[in-house]
């Protein structure tokens, strides 16, 4: 299973990825902003499996949605309200 995680909190996204990988599930690719997002998915194979956060460094993580169609099933990872 191809996995990403898109988040802007480094911590936060090792962590995440440290516990998927407990389950035996390895992520490919950490991405941290909309805008490095945008051109990851113009640039690569969509993956099977995306973990989003919503507030980005730099926009909220729809605006991606706006530019590409993603072919992922998401998961939302985030605290935000």
């Amino acid at each position: 299973m191809n996995v990403i995680i898109i988040e802007d909190e480094k911590p936060a996204a090792r962590r995440l990825a440290r516990l998927l990988s407990e389950q035996q599930i390895e992520v490919s690719t950490m991405l941290h902003s909309v805008d490095e997002s945008i051109e990851w998915f113009q640039n690569n194979p969509h993956p099977d499996l995306i973990f989003l956060d919503i507030q980005l460094s730099d926009g909220l993580s729809f605006e991606i949605f706006d530019v590409v169609e993603v072919k992922s099933a998401i998961i939302f990872t985030t605290a935000y309200d």
